[in-house]
């Protein structure tokens, strides 16, 4: 039997919300290991002096070790 956690971490980019969310992931997994799943629950647009910078919310979930 498995136990899985679930944490939101908010990826950014200037390129676009694909590259949002896998910076959100490549972080992420420096510090969680064992990531299972990654879900997109929100996407925005950050604008600031006409730049725009994409966000990318996800729902990861990761295994809990015994």
């Amino acid at each position: 039997m498995s136990v899985y956690k679930v944490i939101e971490v908010i990826g950014t980019s200037t390129t676009s919300w694909e590259d949002a969310a896998a910076n959100a992931v490549k972080q992420a997994g420096q510090t969680v290991r064992d990531l299972r799943v990654a879900e997109v629950v929100k996407q925005d647009l950050h604008l600031e002096d006409g730049t725009l910078t994409y966000r990318t919310k996800l729902s990861l979930s990761f295994k809990y070790e015994t």
